[in-house]
């Protein structure tokens, strides 16, 4: 976990794929703790193609069977149909849009919203933006796409710095993006 803390979460992601690996893994994380789902992402990327966009998509009944007696995932009929749903979805969102990256980002202007969280108490499970993320994500077809998983994606993948402000990665985050900005 503090690994992950420390070298990924909170770093803006602007990779189709890897922003494809963190909606199916925050999905899955539905009911579970993050470092259960952490501790199952290599076995998440060898059981789903390393997050292939087009093969996911193109997933049979006969390739979910299997997934659902992968002792390495989450073996959950709902979230396994939940990325191969999703998977088409994206699919649709790229096309429309030229890139996942350029219709997800859009829900923070395009820029990493900064918060000045003094202590993990004061993040809150869903804000106004994963809201609509996670309206205008259904209205398109995904599932396992509530606020609540929108927030955690959205932090996960850097469109929200929710590092407490005391915290060495605030600060390398917050510079690391003004020297973007500039």
């Amino acid at each position: 976990m503090a690994r992950y803390h420390n070298r990924e979460w909170g770093v803006p992601v602007h990779n189709d794929r890897r922003l494809f690996e963190f909606l199916i893994l925050e999905g899955a994380q539905a009911g579970f703790s993050w470092e259960t789902v952490l501790k199952k992402r290599p076995a998440y990327r060898k059981a789903f193609n390393n997050f292939d966009i087009i093969k996911i998509a193109r997933y049979t009944r006969s390739k979910a069977t299997r997934l659902l007696v992968n002792p390495g995932i989450i073996r959950n009929r709902l979230k396994i149909k939940a990325a191969t749903q999703n998977a088409r979805a994206f699919l649709a969102v790229q096309q429309e849009f030229g890139s996942f990256n350029r219709y997800i980002w859009q829900f923070v202007g395009g820029e990493p919203i900064i918060n000045r969280r003094r202590s993990l108490k004061d993040v809150p499970a869903t804000t106004a933006e994963s809201d609509a993320m996670s309206k205008d994500l259904k209205k398109r077809g995904f599932t396992f796409v509530g606020s609540t998983i929108c927030y955690a994606f959205m932090q996960a993948v850097g469109m929200v710095n929710d590092h407490t402000v005391g915290c060495f990665r605030y600060r390398s985050l917050v510079t690391r993006h003004s020297s973007r900005s500039l």
